[in-house]
């Protein structure tokens, strides 16, 4: 295998507006407040919704590795509001009608059809404070990445999100690309 480009990306702070391509920043809202436009506009409608804490460590400002979830919207937040960042990319999910438009097109290992990301479109989010990301189903992304050893995650998802609607891409093993957050 040839030795691997480090591509450097520059992290975009999320905002409603930079994050709005890829998903949704929500942030804190007053008590009592009605449902808006403002708050996790959510898909969990293909199965039991699992929201649950992760714990991580060890997740240097680098990846070359990233996912999409098909079935589901995805939310992940610091539980402490510490500073954490995100790779993504928009999502490449092709509808049925178009999957025989391109060679470019695969089919996952739970059946939907795809197109692997671009180097070209790859972004960093960096997150600060008392704020959550809600990803567009489909939406690329790799992390979350801290700088300190460890970190614990909100994550909303389904209960069997990641055994039958992980669909992965490997920037290293088929672009010969790694990317470094510049930070």
């Amino acid at each position: 295998m040839e030795a691997a480009v480090e591509v450097k990306l520059k992290p975009i702070e999320a905002t409603p507006e930079t994050f709005k391509g890829f998903g949704q920043v929500c942030q804190a809202s007053a008590d009592g407040e009605e449902f808006g436009p403002h708050d996790a506009q959510l898909d969990l409608s293909q199965g039991t919704p699992r929201f649950y804490i992760m714990h991580l460590q060890d997740r240097a400002l680098k990846f070359s590795k990233i996912t999409h979830h098909a079935s589901v919207t995805q939310c992940l937040g610091s539980i402490s509001g510490d500073v954490w960042y995100l790779g993504v990319a928009k999502s490449s999910i092709v509808e049925e009608e178009e999957e025989e438009k391109s060679e470019s097109v695969l089919q996952s290992r739970s059946g939907h059809f795809f197109v692997p990301p671009a180097v070209s479109n790859v972004h960093v989010f960096k997150i600060t404070g008392p704020k959550f990301l809600k990803l567009n189903r489909g939406t690329w992304h790799a992390g979350p990445l801290f700088k300190p050893d460890t970190m614990d995650f909100y994550n909303l998802e389904l209960s069997n999100t990641n055994v039958v609607d992980h669909t992965s891409h490997d920037f290293r093993k088929e672009n010969a690309t790694v990317f470094v957050i510049d930070e």
